[in-house]
């Protein structure tokens, strides 16, 4: 059922939008305002499909609940009503992100035809959205256990918003597939991810790395770059393994988290960046933070949210699943028919110790695929995924 809101004063023009409105379609329901202060109150508490509203009213004017229901709930096609001496103003309306205006009295036909296109661009709108939210295939997160599950609950809580994660967990257990659902199921996610391996980076390029630098700064600086901040600069940066960070680039990224603004190596011109930092690392921050290698401010800023991520061998209900979608995965990569697994391999890679978590287990997959049977077997597991 679409569910329309009328927002005008005069009550015979109410009556006879709702009237038309509903007699078109049973799956029509209409509400009503009588002035735009109701309105807004009614669109801040309700999911309505479409606006129909009048220009002209008293206590708040249509182009002020325009305005208004915009920045409230942004997906809402809104309609504008008015009266003939009030084309200007409607015209104008439409750049404010109106979708249509209707001129009183209204047209029958018109008004039909504006309410379905409106409403068919409304279901669009939120098809677009599911659609840009659905995760990359190259960063599924697969399992069912409860730990799992427990993940994918708070990043559907999180990801909408700009709050800064801070992801932990051994090696090898997926802490980047975390910060990529993140970031895809993010508002963010049609501006790019810059991922950062801090510690793939020595530490005297670190600063560089991350917030650039002007000519002439050092060595080796023979143009002006930006750094990875500006390149993420309306997304996500995923600063992986931010344990090993250098204390002095430590601070700048916490005065570029107070701030929202960074300064490359070299200058002293502030630049404005707009950025949801999600870091992870696989050490204990807070036994970083007593033996002086990390900043308690700093924990304390990116820390507002934690995901732990399990080791494999703490969620091995979910190995049976995982070896049947690397199988799937790498059967296709190679161009190959896709190989089973006996429910005795199966078992055994249950109780197998998983100390490279799910990226050992990729790789024994792998493996076993290459030099194992049609149906991999228990032997195939004692030949080939021993250590």
């Amino acid at each position: 059922m679409s569910k329309i809101l009328v927002i005008e004063d005069e009550a015979s023009i109410r009556r006879v939008l709702k009237k038309i409105i509903s007699e078109e379609n049973d799956s029509y329901h209409v509400e009503e305002a009588e002035d735009g202060l109701l309105g807004i109150e009614m669109i801040k508490n309700n999911d309505y499909d479409l606006v129909l509203c009048d220009i002209k009213m008293p206590k708040m004017d249509g182009v002020e609940v325009l305005e208004k229901a915009k920045k409230i709930k942004p997906e809402i096609p809104i309609v504008m009503i008015s009266g003939h001496g009030d084309l200007d103003t409607a015209v104008n309306t439409m750049r404010l992100g109106a979708f249509d205006y209707i001129s009183k009295p209204p047209d029958l036909n018109r008004l039909l035809n504006t309410v379905r296109n409106a409403l068919e661009k409304k279901d669009l709108v939120v098809e677009n959205k599911r659609l840009k939210k659905k995760v990359s295939k190259n960063y599924e997160m697969v399992g069912e256990s409860a730990a799992i599950s427990h993940i994918k609950d708070i990043i559907e809580k999180v990801a909408a918003t700009d709050a800064r994660v801070l992801i932990t967990g051994p090696n090898g257990t997926g802490k980047e597939i975390v910060a990529h659902w993140l970031h895809e199921k993010s508002d963010r996610s049609k501006a790019s991810m810059i991922e950062v391996n801090c510690a793939a980076i020595p530490s005297e390029l670190i600063e560089s790395e991350l917030f650039g630098h002007v000519k002439g700064s050092f060595t080796g600086a023979n143009k002006d770059r930006a750094g990875k901040f500006e390149a993420a600069n309306g997304g996500t940066i995923f600063l992986d393994e931010i344990g090993d960070m250098s204390l002095s680039a430590q601070a700048k990224v916490l005065r570029a988290l107070q701030e929202s603004k960074i300064s490359r190596v070299g200058s002293d011109r502030d630049i404005k960046v707009d950025v949801r930092v999600v870091a992870a690392t696989n050490k204990d921050l807070n036994k970083e933070i007593s033996e002086g290698r990390f900043r308690e401010d700093l924990y304390h800023r990116l820390a507002v949210i934690l995901i732990n991520v399990p080791a494999l061998n703490d969620r091995r209900d979910d190995i049976s699943l995982l070896v049947d979608f690397f199988t799937t995965k790498i059967s296709q990569e190679q161009g190959t028919p896709k190989k089973t697994f006996s429910s005795e391999a199966i078992n055994l890679l249950k109780i197998y110790d998983w100390t490279g978590n799910i990226r050992e287990l990729r790789n024994v997959v792998e493996r076993l695929i290459i030099l194992g049977e049609k149906e991999v077997s228990a032997n195939d597991i004692k030949l080939f995924a021993s250590k």
